[in-house]
């Protein structure tokens, strides 16, 4: 009793309430003023994102149409239902989601949070790109952002080639940070070397007082981005995907979209077997994105950015409790 007592209280103040109302029309008022329509799109889903790093939080319908009872996913991201939408021809859209995200709670996260994310028919990541630094300078007052590749972001604060770097050396380099290892080997021990330097070295010095866009990620962290083959400027493969940076803090997270139906359910099956081997549950496809896929998936580039965190840095807050009215420990 005593506990409920303080626990009913919100975290967030009026101030920050105010904040996020204005915020929230500011972003309406960005998308309608360049015809970009504003969309809805279920919390729940058949199939969930299957990436390894994604955990879905899950509820039970049972009903009417469904009198056994059927497991559903709270949706990760709009991202599935979206695609649909665009090809069906609804064209530029956005949405302000509530998405679940299982195990997320920290100083930047909570398990549900604001996601906005937009599709643009006709642009490519670098176009998109743009557009994310306007809407940055508009909502942020941010001055015009850098532009970093991915490699040049491990040679400058790392002073190494990460394409051509073994998974030993950037294993090693990673302990020489405070990576304490695990029984990973060869790529899939590459790939936790690189997550590790990048969230726990590169990440925290990006984005100093402006935007850092970082661009063309290994083909390995493609996800649902269009990889880039080899070419005369660059032997490897690159996927077409940025990730934008702000005082230390990742922001958003954008796509040339991948419209290859085949492709995209190779590297769902490739999730999947990453997923049964690490010991995780496994779950279904979303065999209703591939069906829009096959049919045609328009040209496209898309970005996910928190609202929460686009909040923190316009209030100057350093804990996401701070900008949510009730976060998971007050519900």
């Amino acid at each position: 009793m005593a506990e409920a007592e303080t626990r009913w209280r919100p975290t967030a103040n009026r101030r920050a309430l105010e904040a996020r109302a204005r915020l929230l029309a500011d972003i309406r008022r960005f998308f309608a003023e360049r015809g970009v329509l504003e969309v809805e799109t279920p919390i729940l889903a058949t199939a969930p994102a299957t990436a390894p790093h994604l955990h879905s939080l899950t509820t039970h319908y049972q009903g009417p149409q469904n009198p056994e009872g059927q497991r559903l996913f709270l949706q990760t991201s709009p991202e599935h239902a979206m695609k649909r939408l665009l090809a069906a021809g609804s064209g530029p859209i956005y949405q302000l989601a509530r998405v679940f995200r299982n195990g997320e709670s920290g100083r930047r996260h909570n398990p549900e949070f604001t996601l906005l994310e937009w599709y643009r028919p006709g642009f490519d990541h670098w176009a998109l790109m743009e557009e994310v630094d306007i809407f940055l300078s508009l909502l942020l007052g941010t001055p015009k952002g850098e532009r970093l590749s991915y490699g040049e972001a491990f040679q400058h604060y790392l002073e190494v080639d990460v394409f051509a770097a073994s998974h030993k050396v950037l294993e090693g380099l990673a302990r020489a940070h405070g990576f304490q290892g695990g029984t990973e080997k060869g790529e899939e021990a590459r790939q936790i070397a690189l997550d590790f330097l990048m969230a726990a070295v590169i990440e925290p010095q990006l984005g100093q007082g402006r935007p850092c866009f970082v661009y063309d990620y290994p083909a390995s962290e493609a996800q649902l981005a269009r990889v880039r083959p080899p070419s005369k400027a660059c032997s490897v493969s690159l996927a077409e995907r940025f990730e934008v940076y702000l005082n230390g803090m990742e922001l958003a997270n954008g796509y040339h979209e991948l419209s290859d139906a085949a492709e995209q359910r190779q590297r769902f099956q490739a999730d999947l077997a990453h997923r049964k081997a690490r010991g995780l549950e496994e779950v279904p496809l979303d065999e209703l994105l591939l069906a829009a896929l096959a049919q045609g998936l328009p040209d496209c580039a898309g970005v996910a950015l928190g609202v929460d965190r686009l909040l923190m840095l316009l209030l100057g807050s350093l804990h996401i409790e701070e900008v949510l009215a009730f976060p998971v420990d007050r519900i």
